[in-house]
C-alpha cells in the first residue's frame, strides 16, 4: 500500500484529504506543519505528501527547500495543496521542487488525478 503525508496546519483539511486518500487505498500520517513533517520523513519517507503553502513554523516552500538539502533515500513526490492561485506561486514551487500543484478545496477526483500524473494512483 502506498504511503502519503498530509502536511496542513487545518485539521479539518487533514481529515478531509486522509478520508479521500484513504478511499484511494494510501496509508495516511498527518503533520501540522513543515518542520514536523520534515521530521517524519527523515525517520520514514512517504511515496507522496500532500503540502500546504502557508503554515506556521515551517512553511511548504521552507519545507520543499530543506527536503533539496536532505539525503533520505527516497525522496518522495510532493503535490501542492494550497489558495495560492497565482502564477508566481505556482511556478515557485515546481522552482522549489513539487512534482503537481492543486488547488483548494480539492475533490477525490481532483486529487485521483493530480495522483496519476504523478506516477502515484
Amino acid at each position: 500500500m502506498k504511503t502519503c503525508l498530509v502536511v496542513d496546519d487545518s485539521k479539518v483539511i487533514r481529515k478531509v484529504a486522509r478520508h479521500i486518500l484513504e478511499t484511494l487505498h494510501f496509508t495516511v500520517e498527518e503533520a501540522a506543519d513543515g518542520r514536523e513533517a520534515l521530521t517524519r520523513c527523515e525517520a520514514a519517507s512517504p511515496d507522496v505528501v500532500l503540502l500546504d503553502w502557508n503554515m506556521p513554523v515551517m512553511s511548504g516552500i521552507e519545507f520543499l527547500r530543506a527536503m533539496g538539502q536532505s539525503n533520505l533515500p527516497h525522496r518522495p513526490k510532493i503535490v501542492f495543496c494550497t489558495t495560492e492561485n497565482g502564477t508566481a506561486h505556482i511556478r515557485a514551487a515546481i522552482d522549489a521542487g513539487a512534482d503537481e500543484y492543486v488547488m483548494k478545496p480539492f475533490d477525490r477526483d481532483t486529487l485521483h488525478s493530480k495522483l496519476m500524473l504523478v506516477g502515484m494512483a
